[in-house]
């Protein structure tokens, strides 16, 4: 919102949202797992609950992208790295749908298209979300400004890394 200079948008539906993320997410724990030859119940459970998690989810990135249409958006160092952390979750959430399908996970299983999912949720998810706090944050805790020249850097060479490194991946698994 503070780079877009507006509002959150849906401000209850995001706080739903991320409780109903966190409440689902206790479920999809072995949806990697459908090859290990558990009960079919177990397979079930694991992928409705994997395919469930993603309506929380949805909500959420459309109610980010929401938040930014019609503001008048800054693209400062920590919005690229949040832009491209949306990007990045909408890829791993869309091949963690993919992966819910038990059938379609039994011939990808152990393949590096579950190692590109994996390494966009983490990294994709998690490393752009760390580094766009600590690039908005770190002035504020401590009166120092960080180069935005050296993180528009940091920005891209990490950005451009990460999809020469795991986008091929995808297409190695399939």
């Amino acid at each position: 919102p503070f780079f877009s200079r507006k509002p959150i948008f849906g401000r209850a539906a995001m706080i739903g949202g991320s409780v109903a993320i966190g409440f689902l997410s206790l479920g999809v724990w072995a949806h990697h797992m459908f090859t290990v030859g558990m009960a079919s119940n177990a397979n079930t459970f694991f992928a409705v609950a994997s395919m469930m998690v993603g309506v929380p989810t949805g909500i959420k990135i459309f109610n980010w992208l929401a938040t930014m249409w019609g503001g008048r958006i800054r693209f400062a160092t920590p919005m690229l790295f949040a832009v491209s952390f949306l990007f990045h979750f909408l890829i791993a959430g869309l091949t963690g749908i993919m992966l819910a399908v038990a059938p379609f996970d039994w011939q990808l299983g152990n393949s590096y298209f579950v190692v590109a999912h994996f390494h966009y949720t983490l990294i994709g998810g998690l490393l752009n979300t760390l580094f766009a706090a600590m690039y908005y944050w770190f002035p504020k805790a401590t009166g120092r400004m960080l180069s935005e020249t050296l993180g528009k850097w940091n920005f891209w060479l990490m950005t451009i890394g990460f999809h020469l490194t795991f986008d091929p991946l995808h297409f190695a698994g399939l």
